[in-house]
């Protein structure tokens, strides 16, 4: 066996090869690309006959270079930065760093650690396809959020009446449309009910286009706020007018790529699963799928699978102090998705909202009860997935006996 550090870059990788004795065997800055993986597997056929005898730790658990180095049949390992730099420190107490040095901190540690560290799973194309939708949707939901509250703090210098109308929901097709076609309050308060109506109609509203536009003409013609400079609110209302397209951007963006992710996974073979557990729609589903992946061998347990999504506890114990604290180090994309469900299904399952509420009895807090009721799905979401059998609620909360995981 030989154990290989991988220390990456965007353009280049620093690589230390060690035997199972700890002597270094070779350290090499590798190109990125096509160039770098062809020298990388040069250099490691010196060193070993069989791709399988080769163990390598990075700090990353996708991208085109560790794909190449899954593929070749390596033993991959991606191991979390925080492992490295609490590593790192148990050989340099004095704090130096370098890429090199870095590169012999990964060959050490899956050369001696391997076991507390999670190798990278054989995960299918479409799963890993559906991850890479899920987290770009994330990410332009997360975009649209924070030009949300763009808006809504232009808003609040000069045209609180547009808030009066749209409240919350700026990112609402009526409030796009409305603020596209009056984005300052002189154009507000002059907009007549039919100009509204059509607005809104235009926009996409399909019902109840009449109570809502004497709503909005209402609130857009309130004389309860100030008024700012003629000049000043022309010049905010070129920056309302920018944001209002971005966001109409995202949104049209998001809706776009929501189609195309909800296809991919319902053709998943494990989205039936997904599907029968409470709280878990396409997005959610498709969230969790592509965190979770599909490779069967990944999670030996539940608990693993738990540990992964951040929703098991973690103990604190040191003499006569004993605390039970949330798990901070974790998939926090995955950990939003498990939280989610765990809030939809208090609606949609009763063996849920009992669990759920038995917990609220017992003094814990909503955000306590909802990531044990997290934690419980999850539990039940891996054995759905070992047996191949969807969610049954009759049987699922038969047996309570991880009350307090």
């Amino acid at each position: 066996m030989i154990y290989v550090g991988n220390d990456w870059a965007d353009d280049h990788h620093d690589v230390c090869v060690m035997d199972e004795h700890g002597t270094t065997l070779g350290i090499r800055r590798l190109p990125e690309g096509v160039a770098g993986v062809r020298a990388m597997h040069a250099l490691l056929a010196r060193h070993a006959t069989d791709p399988a005898q080769v163990v390598i730790g990075i700090e990353t658990d996708h991208g085109m270079w560790v794909s190449a180095l899954v593929v070749a049949g390596y033993q991959v390992y991606a191991i979390n930065p925080k492992s490295v730099v609490r590593y790192r420190d148990r050989h340099h107490v004095g704090g130096t760093k370098s890429d090199k040095g870095d590169a012999k901190v990964l060959a050490d540690l899956v050369r001696t650690d391997r076991h507390n560290h999670r190798i990278i799973a054989a995960d299918s194309v479409t799963a890993d396809a559906i991850k890479v939708m899920a987290r770009t949707h994330q990410n332009l939901v997360w975009a649209r959020s924070a030009q949300q509250n763009v808006l809504r703090a232009q808003l609040k210098a000069f045209y609180p009446a547009a808030l009066a109308a749209f409240g919350d929901d700026l990112d609402h097709k009526d409030a796009l449309s409305v603020l596209r076609r009056a984005p300052s309050p002189a154009q507000g308060a002059k907009l007549s009910l039919s100009s509204i109506r059509a607005t809104l109609k235009k926009g996409g509203r399909p019902r109840n286009i009449d109570d809502r536009a004497r709503e909005i003409q209402q609130a857009l013609r309130s004389t309860g706020h100030l008024d700012v400079p003629a000049e000043l609110a022309a010049g905010y209302a070129a920056t309302v007018t920018a944001t209002v397209g971005m966001l109409a951007a995202l949104t049209t963006q998001i809706d776009q790529l929501e189609t195309t992710m909800a296809q991919s996974f319902n053709k998943h073979p494990d989205a039936e699963i997904y599907l029968s557990m409470p709280g878990v729609g396409d997005i959610t589903g498709a969230r969790m799928l592509g965190e979770f992946g599909d490779d069967p061998e990944r999670y030996d347990s539940a608990k693993h699978r738990r540990n992964y999504a951040g929703t098991s506890p973690r103990t604190i114990a040191s003499g006569r102090s004993h605390a039970v604290l949330a798990r901070h180090a974790r998939n926090h994309r995955l950990n939003d998705a498990a939280m989610r469900m765990a809030q939809s299904a208090l609606t949609g399952s009763i063996g849920a909202r009992a669990f759920y509420d038995m917990h609220r009895a017992n003094k814990k807090s909503h955000s306590q009860a909802l990531r044990v009721l997290a934690n419980r799905l999850i539990g039940i979401l891996h054995g759905c997935l070992k047996t191949g059998k969807p969610y049954d609620e009759t049987t699922a909360w038969a047996h309570r006996n991880d009350q307090a995981a």
